[in-house]
């Protein structure tokens, strides 16, 4: 299955931690940060490690916004990577309301907030 790569913000974790458990559950290999990066570890390091090795980053969007520095960060990276043709794919996922940043607005997106089960079908669908 797909290395995955969940993009949120802190304010996010538990849906975010939904998320990755029901991906990991249908077989993929899903990076969160809380359960990669342990005490001591480095942040910058261990997120870096997490998306050089992975093949999509799924972009949690959320009531809470989407434009922490930490996940500018980690989806500008994976733009850039998918501009540039080096096999990642960017997914954004409406996790509990919210818009994407400007420049994804017209990138479809999985929504889970309207129907957790459906949205997740369609993220999944698009890790195959």
């Amino acid at each position: 299955m797909s290395a995955v790569f969940v993009s949120h913000r802190l304010a996010d974790e538990d849906l975010a931690e939904r998320l990755a458990t029901d991906l990991r559950e249908r077989g993929h290999d899903v990076w969160l940060g809380t359960w990669k990066i342990g005490l001591g570890d480095s942040i910058v390091e261990k997120i870096s490690e997490g998306l050089s090795s992975c093949s999509y980053v799924v972009l949690c969007y959320s009531d809470e916004g989407s434009a922490s520095p930490w996940m500018s960060r980690e989806w500008m990276s994976a733009l850039s990577r998918q501009l540039d043709g080096t096999g990642v794919r960017l997914l954004p996922v409406r996790l509990s309301g919210g818009s994407p940043p400007a420049i994804l607005a017209d990138i479809k997106y999985a929504d889970l907030t309207a129907d957790w089960a459906g949205g997740l079908a369609v993220l999944c669908s698009a890790l195959e």
